[in-house]
């Protein structure tokens, strides 16, 4: 990776000059308008981020439309070899870090630019980028152990999340329950309720198969490097239709953290259908 990147950033200053102008002028371009954008929004939450947890499984599911909530990006999208870019690029999407920290960070470990490259692109001194560069990678050591996140197509995690497939299929609480760490997550944006622990977990999803019945059916993906399942709630014709979209965060060999998506703009962007015929998922069993 690191040959890959030091090789991009060779051709950007080896070709021919005009052309190596143009794109460091296109990329100064493109930074300045990310970041007023990003500074005129503020950072992207998740409903942890932005209060207690509940306590009550039975909470009105209301949502907070006016919140500008973190959203998954397909991983179906982007080629498989710049994943781990990808990755790096999601950890400072993921509201760590200041705007300003995010295009250093971007620019310098992901785009390889240098440290003069990007004073230039930005504006300021090479002493201020250096500067922000390490705050971010302070700041992202802080977020959690680089070394514990695996890849979502790693056979270990692919295991537990399809385990959770079946147990979910089956309505199989308990079970479900026995995939989760003690203390695992489950959010859902735009509402901004969230649960912490296997116990308030699994309540949780009772209340979901009382209110929306048994007999789901579920299809893997990934989303931000994590592994993914999109949920398909059972019709009272037949068949089913997409109801969410559940992101995964698997660490030891347990469920850390479920991000569960319902927001349609949300699932549009995955490109996933909205209705599965009545007899699609049985025949997948």
């Amino acid at each position: 990776m690191e040959r890959r990147h030091r090789a991009g950033a060779l051709d950007r200053r080896g070709g021919h000059r005009g052309g190596v102008h143009l794109l460091t002028w296109l990329y100064r371009i493109a930074t300045n308008v990310c970041l007023t954008a990003l500074e005129g929004r503020g950072r992207r939450p998740l409903p942890s981020g932005s209060g207690a947890p509940s306590g009550d499984p039975g909470a009105p599911l209301a949502p907070a439309l006016d919140v500008p909530w973190l959203e998954p990006f397909p991983d179906a999208r982007f080629d498989v070899e710049v994943r781990a870019d990808l990755r790096l690029a999601w950890v400072a999407a993921v509201q760590s870090l200041p705007a300003r920290q995010r295009a250093v960070l971007v620019l310098r470990e992901v785009l390889a630019f240098s440290a003069a490259e990007v004073a230039e692109q930005l504006g300021t001194t090479v002493a201020a980028v250096n500067s922000a560069l390490q705050r971010a990678r302070a700041d992202l050591a802080g977020v959690g152990d680089a070394g514990a996140v695996v890849e979502p197509d790693d056979p270990a995690v692919r295991a537990v999340v399809q385990r959770c497939m079946r147990a979910f299929e089956a309505a199989d609480v308990p079970a479900l329950v026995r995939l989760l760490a003690d203390d695992a997550v489950l959010e859902m944006p735009p509402v901004p309720l969230w649960y912490q622990g296997s116990r308030d977990y699994g309540r949780f999803v009772e209340r979901v198969f009382a209110m929306r019945g048994t007999g789901w059916g579920m299809r893997e993906l990934t989303a931000g490097g994590q592994p993914a399942l999109a949920a398909y709630a059972p019709q009272a014709g037949g068949g089913h239709r997409l109801h969410t979209l559940q992101v995964f965060t698997v660490t030891d060999g347990r469920i850390a953290r479920n991000v569960v998506f319902a927001d349609p703009r949300v699932l549009d962007a995955f490109g996933l259908p909205r209705e599965i015929p009545p007899d699609e998922f049985r025949s997948q069993r």
